[in-house]
């Protein structure tokens, strides 16, 4: 038994197609005007045939248009390879209505050339030169072009090596050649840009049928002798296979050639209608073409807008990937519709071969491929998580991927949730940037993805955290306890120090035995510090720093008895006298009237605030925490004078 193997790419490409249904739509039970198509439609003769039975005329140059009869209402369609600007200007000058039937990625090839070309850039056309598409792109360069098709004319070309090279390919043209002319040209010249402006389907097209011929024992390629996209098959498929077969329709084919062949490969050009292949695939195959056709009409009714289908992807580029999805035309996956994150490179997280489950966004992006999103279907599964999540009050952990004035953006695998800056803590911050790629727990309190209100909850979780800590502190401290925790915050007052499920507070007057001025001169936020438990009064807790075995009046009797000599510094001073700080916590008073054995009116008269002074102690009461100091008492008595008679 005979296998047959049909090519999934056989047949009309998206803007053949195009054109040829726009021609029959305008014959179709109209007779108020005139159709003419600029050049026959397609490279294939039975199509052209066809449509000239039906009275559509082809104009092939300016004299054939200045020579129509504009007496009547004329309609002149543009074939899918399109045509150079002064055939638009002169159709347009002789008021003919244009119908614009250039394929979409041919019309993107103008578009390079002649921005390129308005900045003095020198265009290169890898191509042939007598190809109509070429042609076109030709006329729409504002100086001269260069048209090439193998490395040999490459090599014979006079370029400035100083001039910029933009470098562009005929739709159709052989990959494999192009690669070549754009590593000469890489080679040679240092300043060059390169438009791969090869269609998709083509390459698709050429690499299927490489791989087709490679496997069968007999390979027919079907299409128009004048077709240059079919030359381009049958040359690849010959490499391959050498039983190799051009034909342009089944009269074409001598069956008595593949009759030892066990396994067949059939693919046609993208100008091949498909009732040729048909007959073809008849004459041999096991499975009809109804079949096939009725297949490809099944996968045709899948692909529309919103549904969800599988392909498999068959090429992988840093900024989009090409996927099979077993219809007329392949899909196109964006980096914005596989993923949010920015700049993501996609050939370091897809794979030519992987399957994939995608969404049709549309059935034609305007370039004849089908828009599809792996994100919005990895987006509804994880909103199917967050609902669960949601409903069972489910704590989520997901990285912060965005900072706003409002509050933070999580993803949960492709789905944003938005935690508002009031659910972010239990108390007030100001500054969120430092949450910006860490991973935050949370719950969901609002879902409502119609409305793309997905609310993340933190607050809930860290109150929930605080409170269940609170209570672990509180059922293990008593008065009295030392404990460890962080400065949070310094005040004028004193410091609230966090001890792990509630912040004690060590006032300014706690902090030392000695006199504290200002709090901040002593802690710093976020210093780790050891203190002991003053007091608990509900949910307050005082702490204090004054340890007792640091108390310097637990030795200050031997240290100050009456006559021992000190040595301190003027801390303070008031009207009657100076405080002496003997040491952090012990503070002695020096009256005005122990300062000299002459007549103080105020100590400021005599001492500066921190400066040194020699006394002695006069007097110490323990209980009271007082101490005297004198330093008359060091002085030499003054003597009185002796008056001489």
């Amino acid at each position: 038994m005979r296998e047959v193997i049909l090519a999934k790419k056989a047949g009309f490409c998206f803007g053949v197609k195009r054109a040829v249904d726009t021609v029959y739509s305008l014959i179709d039970g109209k007779s108020d005007y005139k159709v003419y198509t600029y050049g026959p439609i397609i490279h294939n003769e039975e199509v052209v045939e066809d449509l000239e039975t039906k009275g559509v005329s082809i104009v092939n140059s300016f004299d054939d248009i200045k020579k129509l009869d504009l007496s009547n209402k004329i309609k002149v369609v543009i074939r899918s390879h399109g045509i150079g600007k002064a055939v638009y200007d002169e159709l347009e000058k002789n008021n003919i209505e244009i119908v614009d039937a250039t394929c979409p990625f041919v019309k993107k090839i103008h578009n390079i050339v002649l921005e390129e070309s308005q900045n003095n850039k020198q265009i290169i056309i890898c191509g042939n030169e007598s190809h109509p598409e070429v042609q076109g792109i030709v006329g729409w360069c504002i100086s001269k072009p260069l048209v090439v098709d193998s490395v040999e004319k490459a090599e014979k070309l006079d370029i400035n090596i100083d001039q910029e090279l933009i470098i562009v390919s005929q739709t159709t043209f052989n990959m494999i050649k192009f690669e070549e002319l754009v590593e000469f040209f890489r080679k040679k010249y240092y300043n060059v840009r390169v438009y791969n402006t090869i269609c998709n389907a083509t390459s698709e097209r050429q690499e299927e049928a490489r791989r087709l011929a490679s496997t069968v024992d007999a390979m027919i390629v079907i299409g128009g002798k004048k077709s240059s996209n079919t030359q381009k098959l049958y040359d690849i498929s010959k490499k391959e296979c050498k039983n190799t077969y051009y034909i342009q329709t089944l009269v074409d084919l001598d069956l008595t050639v593949i009759e030892s062949a066990k396994r067949v490969g059939i693919t046609a050009g993208a100008s091949t209608p498909n009732n040729i292949i048909k007959e073809v695939h008849n004459s041999m195959a096991e499975l009809s073409f109804e079949e096939l056709l009725k297949q490809s009409e099944e996968n045709e009714s899948k692909v529309k807008q919103g549904s969800i289908i599988e392909g498999k992807i068959i090429d992988v580029k840093p900024d989009e990937i090409i996927v099979d999805i077993q219809y007329k035309a392949d899909g196109i996956i964006t980096r914005n519709e596989y993923s949010n994150t920015p700049n993501l490179d996609l050939t370091k997280v897809a794979n030519v071969g992987d399957p994939i489950t995608v969404k049709v966004i549309k059935t034609n992006d305007g370039e004849g491929q089908v828009l599809l999103s792996y994100k919005k279907v990895a987006a509804e599964k994880s909103n199917e998580k967050l609902k669960e999540a949601f409903e069972n009050e489910t704590v989520l952990t997901a990285k912060v991927t965005q900072v706003l004035d409002g509050g933070l953006i999580v993803m949960v695998e492709e789905s944003k949730v938005f935690v508002p800056a009031s659910l972010v803590s239990d108390t007030y911050e100001k500054n969120l940037d430092k949450y910006m790629g860490q991973e935050i727990e949370f719950v969901i309190t609002e879902f409502n993805p119609s409305k793309h209100r997905i609310i993340g909850n933190r607050k809930k979780l860290v109150a929930a955290k605080k409170a269940e800590d609170a209570k672990k502190l509180f059922d293990s401290i008593k008065v009295g306890d030392v404990v460890e925790g962080t400065v949070k915050n310094v005040t004028s007052f004193g410091a609230f120090i966090d001890l792990g499920g509630a912040d004690g507070l060590l006032h300014i007057s706690e902090m030392s035995w000695g006199r504290i001025d200002d709090p901040k001169n002593v802690l710093k936020e976020g210093e780790t510090i050891k203190a002991f438990i003053k007091e608990i009064k509900g949910e307050k807790i005082a702490l204090s720093l004054k340890f007792e075995d640091a108390n310097p009046w637990i030795n200050a009797a031997e240290k100050y008895a009456v006559g021992n000599k000190v040595t301190g510094k003027i801390a303070r001073m008031t009207t009657f006298g100076a405080f002496v700080e003997l040491e952090p916590g012990v503070d002695a008073l020096l009256h005005v009237s122990q300062i000299s054995n002459e007549h103080v009116e105020k100590p400021e008269d005599v001492f500066k605030i921190g400066q040194e002074i020699t006394a002695q102690v006069v007097d110490f009461k323990q209980e009271e925490k007082k101490i005297s100091l004198s330093i008359k008492a060091l002085l030499a008595p003054v003597e009185e004078a002796t008056i001489e008679e």
